[in-house]
């Protein structure tokens, strides 16, 4: 199958290496990275993907510092809503498609069971507002769009700005002898940013615009994560369970985000792996097993 060009933003980030990986082989892609394409100078920033000429436009960046957030809304809501705003209005304009990434924290986790796209979104964080301020930008501006919401990412690159993704910090902190506190009570599904990028583009092969749900398949709570990770590895340190109170982070987050890919399996799309087993390639892949 060919692609049209595409303009990826943010691909040196944990999903944009991914992404990039996956599409340079299959078409011609643009990657545009931080600071010379900044989403938050938006004439620049059109002037930029004018001259590309580009089908499609991927967005990967994101103020995605979730506690940080809680201080700084004002810069929250830069990148994550206006800056998506200003983006979708270019791609309006220039008749691009723009595939566009949020959260399960748009969810509160009162439901207990998992989301589909149609379930009412209703977030608890700036994070989370900031996040579905943008998606209802993308999706009211942008005639052809993707937003696809997405949850516990990992991979290779780590996260830009946050350094180490979950699975590289549990690595590292395995034989550092102190105990590990992790949350024993928010439900997520974890999951690979190189399987995440094998979908997104097997999603563009369809024209079916609109609001998708993109994970592994499974779901464990943070502390069910660490112990597997743990597992895989062979190690034993000493990891105690909390609640979130007790763990106190300053943003509140869903007791359960799990999400169902439910429009992606309605299309036909092939299926994600259990994340367990996505778990144990990247730990082969990343010489850890």
């Amino acid at each position: 199958m060919s692609y049209p060009k595409i303009a990826l933003i943010g691909a040196d980030g944990q999903l944009g290496t991914d992404l990039l990986a996956h599409l340079k082989s299959k078409t011609e892609v643009a990657p545009l990275y931080y600071p010379d394409f900044d989403l938050t100078q938006p004439e620049t920033a059109k002037s930029i993907l004018t001259d590309l000429k580009s089908d499609i436009v991927i967005n990967t960046a994101a103020f995605n510092r979730v506690d940080e957030c809680e201080d700084n809304p004002e810069e929250a809501l830069a990148l994550n809503t206006l800056a998506v705003r200003d983006l979708s209005l270019t791609c309006r304009d220039l008749g691009l498609v723009l595939v566009h990434f949020s959260t399960d924290y748009v969810f509160n986790g009162n439901k207990r069971a998992p989301y589909i796209e149609m379930d009412e979104a209703a977030p608890l964080s700036v994070y989370g507002v900031s996040k579905l301020a943008g998606e209802f930008f993308v999706s009211s501006i942008v005639p052809c769009h993707f937003i696809i919401r997405t949850c516990g990412l990992y991979g290779a690159a780590g996260c830009w700005g946050k350094g180490n993704n979950f699975v590289d910090t549990m690595v590292s902190l395995a034989d550092n002898g102190k105990p590990l506190r992790i949350v024993d009570d928010q439900w997520i599904t974890p999951t690979s940013t190189w399987e995440l990028a094998d979908k997104v583009i097997e999603l563009l092969g369809h024209e079916k615009y609109g609001l998708y749900h993109l994970t592994n398949e499974g779901e464990c709570t943070w502390y069910g994560f660490a112990q597997e990770i743990f597992l895989l590895l062979g190690k034993l340190p000493d990891v105690i369970p909390v609640d979130s109170a007790t763990y106190g982070a300053k943003a509140p987050r869903p007791a359960y985000s799990v999400l169902e890919n439910k429009r992606a399996k309605d299309l036909g799309l092939s299926d994600f792996s259990h994340w367990k087993h996505a778990l144990k390639d990247y730990l082969i892949k990343k010489g850890h097993i």
